[in-house]
């Protein structure tokens, strides 16, 4: 067994501007593919959880993690770091009869967390996509880009967001949310609370 420690891709980076910009700690997620509508795929990612199934571009939040809808064959499965790459085995094992797939992406990816009033405002400034109250409401899973990366969001509640992108773009990620943030820099999308 290695004795290397994992850590987050910018060493828990935070910056205080418009909003609070920081990456999260180590987040365990596992991509499940295969059909969404199979009893197993639906067990594998339920009992790792203990969330329900989510609706097309919901989010669900149990006692054990989130499943989040990434497109109709697609869920992402966020659970606690250390139980992700020991639970990919078990998942596809729950799955083996059918056409479907687990995988640890755990360490392919970043998240960050933007708390503040503002949060709606500072994403929108990079993304195309709707991130009003009704374009994005709190649960929804919104797949986008930000400037020139993929990125999916979604809001915990109303001042608060949750950002994943790939690992290699971590650094990209954090410098366009922080230079969205910067003081003095609203531009009146949203209301300042």
């Amino acid at each position: 067994m290695s004795d290397v420690k994992s850590v987050t891709a910018l060493g828990g980076k935070s910056f205080g501007g418009l909003v609070r910009v920081a990456e999260a700690p180590l987040q365990g997620m596992i991509t499940v593919r295969g059909d969404l509508g199979l009893a197993s795929v639906k067990e594998a990612a339920t009992g790792l959880t203990k969330a329900e199934m989510p609706a097309t571009g919901r989010i669900e939040t149990g006692a054990e993690g989130a499943i989040a809808w990434m497109s109709p064959d697609e869920l992402l499965v966020l659970c606690a770091y250390a139980d992700a790459a020991p639970s990919v085995p078990k998942m596809e094992d729950t799955m083996a009869k059918d056409f479907a797939s687990a995988a640890d992406v755990s360490d392919a990816r970043a998240m960050f967390r933007l708390e503040g009033a503002l949060s709606r405002e500072v994403l929108a400034k990079l993304s195309p996509a709707d991130l009003s109250v009704e374009g994005c409401a709190v649960g929804q899973m919104r797949r986008t880009r930000l400037a020139q990366v993929p990125a999916a969001i979604w809001f915990t509640d109303d001042e608060t967001a949750s950002v994943i992108c790939f690992r290699s773009v971590a650094d990209y990620v954090f410098a366009l949310l922080k230079t969205a943030a910067q003081p003095g820099s609203a531009v009146g999308l949203a209301p300042a609370g």
